[in-house]
This record gives structure tokens, sequence and C-alpha cells, in this order.
């Protein structure tokens, strides 16, 4: 008997849309006294990861991260909200954009980007194996523009990575063993 693919329904991007909202002490801080990148880069994974839970409908995890920018400095004190959704589907991965924001906590001033970034989640079942996911609908202007500019992202992701290969398939025929 084969397995045939089952077309799951699509879940608009709201359905998944999370922010993550987490004050910045002294334990998150680097040599320089302002937050580690590293720590915003777990916030930035757990939203992340919340968003292709919540749109796949069970566990997800992180194939890769690309486009990670730092945009500003976070500093102690600093309020920040991580604020991320699905941007894309494939069979079994999505792309969920991040933007990270910062405010001073006891100001009433603005928050502003200080980065994003751009993460891959693959869906797994409980032995760990690829599973379907949902088509992600965009709703809005906005969201047909994130889901454009997600395909081009997979699109120069898969010709990285196939070039690569590549090179490599090809220094291993020339008897280099790197």
């Amino acid at each position: 008997m084969t397995d045939i693919p089952v077309e799951l329904p699509g879940k608009p991007t709201a359905a998944s849309r999370t922010t993550l909202s987490h004050i910045m002490t002294a334990n998150d801080t680097n040599l320089l006294g302002t937050v580690h990148g590293g720590v915003i880069m777990k916030l930035v994974d757990d939203a992340a990861g919340a968003v292709a839970g919540r749109h796949s409908g069970g566990p997800a995890v992180t194939a890769s991260m690309d486009e990670m920018a730092f945009l500003a400095p976070v500093r102690v004190g600093d309020l920040v909200h991580v604020k991320a959704q699905c941007n894309w589907t494939g069979r079994s991965s999505m792309e969920i954009g991040v933007r990270v924001l910062a405010e001073r906590w006891n100001e009433s001033t603005p928050a502003t980007q200080v980065g994003s970034a751009y993460l891959v989640f693959a869906a797994v079942d409980a032995e760990g194996k690829p599973r379907t996911v949902p088509p992600v609908l965009p709703e809005t202007e906005r969201d047909e523009r994130r889901y454009q500019e997600a395909q081009i992202r997979r699109t120069h992701r898969l010709a990285r990575r196939q070039a690569i290969m590549a090179l490599r398939e090809e220094r291993a025929a020339q008897g280099f063993d790197d």
C-alpha cells in the first residue's frame, strides 16, 4: 500500500503570527556592555519555532537561519519584541520571517527595529521524519510580497547548496580530501 499525500487545508498568515517580548538584563550582555547577539538569536529562534509549530500543527525543527541582520545595538533595560510569521511553505518546510524591535522599558518612545532574520523550519513527526505542512495563505499585499520574496530566497538557498555539492564532488574526483 502506497502512502498518498493528503492535501491539507491552507492556513492564513495571521493564524500563527506571534510576538515574544523580553526585557534585557545584565545577564544578557557581552563584553562591550550591550546585549549579546546570541541572546537575540535565541529569542529569534524561539519566536520562529512557536510560529512553525503553530502553523504546522506540531513539532518543527530549525533547518537553517539566514540573513540575520543586527541593525542597532540592544542595551540593558530595553524591552525587546520579536515578531514572527510564516512567509512561505513547501511540502514539509516553512520560511519564518522575524523582526526584532526594541524600546526603553521606562520610556514612551516608539520601538525601533534592531534586527531581522529568516529561518527555515522542517515539520517532523514523532520519529523525526518530515511531515506535510498546510500551505500558508497570504492575507495582505505585504504578506503576498513576503511570500514572493521567500520563494526567491528558497531558490537561492537551493542553488547555493547545489553549487557547493558540485564543487565538493569535483574536488573529491580530483583526489582532494577536504
